[in-house]
């Protein structure tokens, strides 16, 4: 009887820790591991430096720390005026990503900053290294994972989450394929979302079919760049199947936005869709730097969409519930 009770309480403590976990909703930060209160704000694709050199050439010696953060601190400390809490930055490997640098703008904000692991494959593979061309997906796979598991360049920050891009065709070049199904993996073992530059629609579903085939849910997929699809019945495609649709060109773009926000809210499917302003950067191949501020959601977007008749309660969905439910830690299998 004793051992049946407790086999009885093993699994009810299982349980309970289950559904623990699935309410924290646990992030990594360049910082650590944070469980974010409800309600607090996400700006889910920024950057804060791109180096656009190429992967044969880029090198971190091309910029000084002291320089990046004197320029971009003032536009990360404007956030404070909107409560923004959380910045996803999204440059790659590659492309400049310096997770030091990140570490430190973090510590001198107060935002919480997510950095990433994984590939570029867009721009005909001008961003992806040498010897990532000999690589199996799975062998991709675990220098990703390595990342996650054990900290990046040998430092001890994480990935909170995989950044991918292709080339938006119909038919994947064999590069791009590897690259997604390495992301399919990656996330298989750590939990990580999937964020792919994608674009346009025609490159979205060969990416999709990939995930499916490897028993990865789409909800665990971010649609980056959405915005350039010129049909909106594709969202709603793309809602059907499960996968987050990010808008994310307002440093850029504004009449397009509100036009296909107002198109998600009219057909319900504001509860998969991601905003941000794909804004900053500092450029090291730039000695004057032109940076778009991260400011136009809250000083533009927000007052358009209130003048329209968004809630309070849809806003909260775009800047605060969606973004935590994508990027929280959590296996999504089919």
């Amino acid at each position: 009887m004793k051992t049946v009770i407790s086999i009885y309480f093993l699994f009810l403590s299982v349980a309970i820790l289950s559904c623990s976990a699935e309410k924290t909703n646990s992030i990594q930060a360049v910082g650590g591991t944070v469980t974010p209160a409800p309600g607090q704000i996400w700006l889910s694709h920024e950057h804060i430096l791109v180096d656009f050199i190429g992967a044969d050439s880029i090198d971190k010696g091309r910029w000084n720390h002291d320089s990046v953060i004197n320029v971009m601190s003032g536009h990360l400390e404007e956030l404070k005026n909107h409560n923004v809490k959380f910045f996803v930055d999204a440059t790659p490997a590659y492309l400049g990503r310096d997770v030091l640098l990140l570490e430190k703008l973090a510590k001198r904000t107060g935002l919480t900053i997510l950095t990433n692991t994984g590939f570029y494959g867009a721009v005909n593979d001008k961003f992806i290294p040498s010897f990532a061309f000999n690589k199996t997906a799975e062998e991709l796979a675990e220098i990703w994972i390595n990342e996650f598991r054990n900290g990046i360049d040998g430092t001890s920050i994480k990935p909170g989450f995989i950044k991918i891009s292709v080339d938006a065709r119909d038919t994947l070049d064999a590069i791009d394929e590897i690259l997604v199904k390495a992301a399919a993996i990656t996330h298989l073992k750590t939990g990580l979302t999937i964020l792919s530059h994608t674009g346009a629609a025609k490159g979205l579903w060969p990416q999709l079919k990939i995930l499916k085939a490897m028993k990865v849910s789409p909800s665990a997929f971010v649609w980056v760049h959405a915005q350039a699809e010129d049909d909106n019945n594709n969202y709603l495609l793309a809602a059907k199947e499960g996968c987050w649709i990010a808008l994310d060109g307002l440093g850029w773009e504004f009449e397009k936005h509100v036009e296909k926000l107002l198109f998600a809210r009219q057909h319900e499917i504001l509860d998969r869709i991601l905003i941000s302003h794909d804004a900053g950067w500092y450029d090291p191949q730039k000695q004057i730097q032109e940076i778009k501020p991260y400011t136009n959601i809250f000083t533009v977007l927000i007052p358009a969409l209130q003048a329209k008749g968004f809630t309070k309660d849809e806003l909260d969905l775009l800047l605060s519930k969606n973004p935590l439910k994508g990027f929280s830690i959590q296996v999504k299998k089919l």
